[in-house]
């Protein structure tokens, strides 16, 4: 039975968050506020967890899950090759609505689907989610809805769509905006727009002046 806490009391948002947790490192799923939509998400080094996640989702593995982190910092465990442009992109619009396309460490133990040795990964600004990505550690989080249908925008929508296929719903009322993040791809010499969304090429280009926009 999924359990659903509101975020918006400070008492139920405390256990919501432990709870979450706690569900988060048993393999379990849960649904996070974000700045954009709400997200489903699993931890993203537990591959039963993110198949888990595809399949509550309806989603084959030719669209791999993007993660989400806490801090900056936790990209250095993460990346490799990342260029001092992804750096100033950043460090110019992190936290907020822009996901990086980047190559992933050879390393690292994780299954997010096909991903070709890379990863998207984005910080959210939301306070629910960065609280629980501080305790959690990179979460692979998509949006919380079924392939085809509409991305949530508040956690009723979430939870008539995903059920008890989802532990812990983290309801934190409606998002600010249903506007994605913006995708930009940091693995080659060249930043490339691939989704315009929340940040246009305009404003990218004030931090990276020679970003392209993908066909």
């Amino acid at each position: 039975m999924a359990r659903r806490y509101d975020c918006n009391d400070a008492t139920d948002r405390a256990t919501g968050l432990r709870e979450a947790a706690s569900a988060v490192r048993r393999g379990e799923l849960v649904v996070l506020p974000t700045d954009t939509v709400y997200g489903i998400g699993a931890d993203a080094f537990t591959t039963e967890a993110v198949a888990d996640l595809l399949d509550a989702k309806g989603r084959g593995r030719n669209m791999p899950t993007p993660v989400l982190i806490g801090s900056p910092n936790t990209l250095h465990g993460l990346v490799t090759d990342f260029s001092e442009q992804a750096w100033e992109l950043v460090d110019a619009f992190w936290p907020g609505a822009l996901t990086l396309v980047t190559k992933h460490q050879p390393s690292l133990q994780w299954d997010l689907g096909d991903t070709r040795g890379t990863v998207a990964i984005r910080m959210p600004l939301h306070p629910v989610a960065i609280e629980l990505l501080t305790e959690t550690g990179p979460m692979a989080v998509s949006s919380a809805n079924l392939t085809g249908h509409p991305s949530p925008e508040d956690c009723d929508a979430a939870q008539e769509m995903l059920g008890d296929s989802v532990s812990v719903y983290l309801d934190g009322g409606p998002t600010p905006g249903i506007v994605p993040s913006s995708i930009v791809d940091v693995t080659g010499k060249v930043p490339v727009l691939l989704r315009e969304g929340a940040l246009s090429a305009d404003e990218l280009r004030k931090v990276v002046p020679d970003l392209e926009v993908a066909n």
